[in-house]
């Protein structure tokens, strides 16, 4: 992607150009202008691809979004939240999750006000989610402090981590660790920074050509103690699958080198996760996760025996025959028995004994036009 950049207005004029004189569509004038920038290597991560609203009379506004900014000051708080739900709409979309003409700067003006006119427990969600890094409107003054003081909804949190410098933000500054160590007895919010920390490890951002999602999860691991942080978080919500299940979802998206696959199993974090697959089995979103962290920490040959030692592959084996029905937990299931197999001829032996090569063919035949499990 090239380094220079361009103003709205420019935009906005070669879009009105392509509508005026080439007697286009507004859908294809913002295509062409999007097409004729990024072809002269122009960053548009800045700019709001659409057509400039006009008004009754004919003359050109601003876009929306782009008047949180101007007009934040002098809004009432009713009308600032309504504003910044357009922030978030379009912060879902990733066309601007960078922080340059987002409604931050309105949000900025306002921090003051409603810090001291509005409680911190009750902040409007929408505020959360126009933020341009996806964080709360102090968050320029109180990051990693006072994130987690607030119920969240992952709605409000992913938004702000699709854009890649928006996660390499959030990953340094930790405030989702953070608020796990703070605030380990408020379940919403464990579950919900959990949600955060998955989401940085995602390598999702096509406006890249590399991702790194690899090195995220080595930061959070490394540089935020993140794996003993998320298994202690998990040993005190034993009773909330909801809670458990983004835990496990979190803690195999983490498990991406040796040490870390070794580290789950000397903190604890194997032994739980049996336990929490054996007591759980009712519950096939707490049952798909689990066997996905499973399968994940089983990339470490040394681990693939103390899973097998532990008498997980039975339990596996008894999830995929009590939840046949369910794809996701056969294509799961099915997935560790093959990773804790994988280099190990002594434990095919215990698979297949324990009847995991019986319960893999029920679960293909159960589902014949599931690739993933096939």
């Amino acid at each position: 992607m090239g380094s220079r950049q361009i103003a709205q207005e420019t935009f906005d004029d070669a879009v009105q150009e392509n509508i005026t004189e080439f007697e286009m569509e507004p859908e294809e004038a913002v295509r062409e202008a999007v097409q004729q920038f990024e072809a002269q290597g122009v960053d548009l991560s800045n700019i709001v691809k659409a057509v400039r609203p006009v008004s009754e009379n004919g003359q050109r506004q601003k876009h929306q979004i782009l008047l949180v900014g101007a007009q934040a000051a002098a809004l009432s708080l009713r009308e600032l939240c309504a504003l910044c739900r357009v922030g978030s709409v379009w912060l879902r979309r990733g066309g601007l999750c960078s922080r340059a003409r987002t409604g931050g700067n309105g949000l900025r003006v306002c921090q003051g006000r409603l810090r001291g006119g509005f409680p911190m427990g009750r902040l409007p969600r929408e505020l959360w989610g126009a933020h341009p890094r996806g964080c709360p409107p102090v968050a320029d003054v109180a990051l990693g402090t006072r994130w987690g003081s607030v119920p969240l909804s992952p709605s409000c949190v992913r938004p702000g981590c699709g854009h890649l410098q928006s996660r390499n933000e959030l990953v340094r500054a930790s405030p989702a660790g953070a608020a796990i160590a703070r605030h380990g007895g408020s379940a919403e919010l464990v579950g919900t920074a959990a949600s955060a920390l998955r989401v940085m490890t995602f390598d999702d951002d096509i406006r890249v050509p590399f991702g790194h999602a690899h090195d995220h999860a080595k930061m959070i691991v490394l540089e935020n103690d993140g794996l003993r942080v998320l298994i202690e978080a998990a040993k005190a919500f034993t009773d909330n699958s909801g809670v458990l299940s983004e835990l496990c979802a979190t803690l195999s998206r983490l498990s991406v080198r040796n040490e870390f696959c070794q580290e789950i199993v000397d903190l604890g974090g194997l032994n739980f996760m049996v336990t929490l697959l054996a007591d759980c089995m009712e519950h096939p979103d707490v049952v798909k996760q689990v066997l996905g962290a499973i399968r994940a920490v089983a990339g470490n040959d040394d681990v693939k025996d103390a899973i097998v030692d532990a008498g997980a592959t039975e339990l596996i084996v008894l999830a995929i025959s009590q939840h046949l029905g369910n794809p996701q937990i056969c294509e799961q299931g099915c997935a560790a028995l093959g990773v804790l197999a994988l280099r190990k001829p002594d434990n095919c032996g215990v698979i297949v004994e324990g009847g995991g090569a019986a319960a893999a063919l029920r679960a293909m035949k159960a589902h014949p036009r599931e690739v993933a499990v096939q």
